[in-house]
């Protein structure tokens, strides 16, 4: 597995991330020991960045981690990044943000008591709250930061002049945000602006939800992703058509539409790191296959012009969700 720093100078970290929120039921029911078996596996490829976040299965993905590390990973040998601020009933439905700097704090002393660890590497809010300055929300994990709690600060889902204020408080290391030929979005002014400051990006939703991989594409019934517009009607129908195009340039290639739109990612710099979200072992070996692959500029011109970023059907989420998300104004 090769290495990359995590923003200007900062930390080494692997070329590809492992995305825990599957392991949580977000995308379905998952199993705890083929979950414990996948995070071995990415440790053993030589993945060194965990993403999760203390909302996931409302603490079960923290936990989780917890039992990985118990197992035999090493602590220092990984490099764990926590996301923040989202609030959840007992039910699991969603129910509000909270990025104080009193929730900060208080969330950051449950996530090392549920992951057993006594600091996190990255700990970063998991959306922009619009009732706190972004200001007050950064130099609250610079507090943290300080007390030896947190190493490094990121940000998530937020816009170019959010992040500006946010990198004038503290260094910011690293923006996870969703990054695939589907997803866009962030080449107009996101990517340039953190660039500019030195900021690597953390790539979430690469296959977009599972748009973009043969194996995950096609709905059954009660498949929960169809709340997402991209997977609705018509819209799912349409981008089915693109995955198609996409799958054409793969069988040529002797791969999988998967990989190439993985190897698409990992191809637009180094500052840019995939997370491979997945909870079984077949899928991150498949997944660690892509990085390996080695495409020409002609090829990557082949695969932008069979998923057009104009052409895709649908939003990323749905419109209220669309218009909370500070990286979308």
């Amino acid at each position: 597995m090769q290495t990359t720093t995590l923003g200007r100078g900062g930390p080494v970290v692997s070329r590809a991330g492992l995305g825990l929120m599957g392991m949580s039921g977000i995308y379905g029911e998952a199993d705890d020991q083929e979950s414990l078996a996948t995070i071995r596996a990415a440790v053993d490829a030589g993945i060194t960045l965990l993403d999760t976040g203390d909302f996931y299965g409302m603490g079960h993905n923290e936990l989780l981690l917890r039992d990985a590390l118990r197992r035999g990973i090493p602590r220092d040998g990984v490099f764990i990044q926590v996301k923040f601020g989202g609030q959840r009933d007992p039910s699991g439905a969603f129910i509000g943000h909270d990025a104080s700097p009193a929730a900060v704090k208080n969330s950051l002393a449950y996530t090392l008591t549920r992951l057993g660890t006594d600091y996190v590497d990255l700990y970063q809010p998991a959306r922009l709250d619009p009732h706190v300055p972004i200001e007050d929300t950064v130099g609250a994990i610079a507090d943290m930061i300080k007390a030896g709690y947190v190493r490094h600060v990121g940000l998530s889902e937020m816009g170019a002049d959010t992040i500006r204020r946010a990198h004038a408080v503290h260094p910011i290391a690293a923006l996870q945000i969703e990054y695939s030929l589907m997803s866009r979005g962030i080449e107009a002014e996101i990517l340039p602006a953190v660039r500019e400051l030195g900021i690597a990006v953390t790539a979430y939703g690469i296959l977009s939800r599972g748009l973009l991989s043969s194996g995950t594409a096609r709905l059954a019934p009660g498949d929960p992703r169809t709340r997402f517009p991209r997977f609705s009607g018509g819209n799912h129908a349409r981008n089915l058509e693109l995955l198609a195009a996409l799958e054409a340039i793969a069988e040529e290639h002797e791969t999988s539409a998967a990989q190439l739109a993985i190897a698409w990612v990992a191809s637009r710099g180094d500052d840019i790191i995939p997370l491979i979200g997945t909870k079984r072992r077949d899928r991150l070996a498949e997944a660690l296959k892509a990085l390996d692959l080695t495409l020409s500029a002609d090829d990557l011109a082949a695969i932008e012009a069979a998923v057009p970023a104009d052409a895709v059907a649908g939003d990323r989420y749905d419109r209220a969700q669309m218009a909370s998300l500070d990286a979308e104004r």
